[in-house]
């Protein structure tokens, strides 16, 4: 799959997730922003969900932030699903 416009899903509401993702130059790699309000607790967790799921797809060359407000693990995944085929046009 291949990043070729900013794409969002999600909201910042309680309980859900705000994904935010848009291309980076060739191989420039993974910028991965994350801010959670249980970032101390959950935020390792988040990362590697994240990195799973980018992993699952093969992407590699992608900004992606996302804004936490205590999702769970199937929302997580679900929104970021979402960002990734808004963005490659699928």
């Amino acid at each position: 799959m291949e990043i070729i416009k900013k794409a969002q899903a999600g909201s910042f509401e309680s309980s859900d997730i705000l994904v935010l993702v848009e291309p980076l130059g060739d191989n420039l790699g993974r910028k991965i922003e994350i801010d959670s309000t249980v970032m101390k607790e959950y935020g390792d967790s988040i990362k590697i969900l994240i990195d799973k799921c980018l992993d699952s797809y093969k992407i590699q060359n992608i900004h992606l932030i996302a804004k936490d407000k205590g999702a769970l693990e199937p929302t997580i995944l679900a929104r970021v699903e979402t960002a990734l085929k808004r963005a490659s046009q699928q």
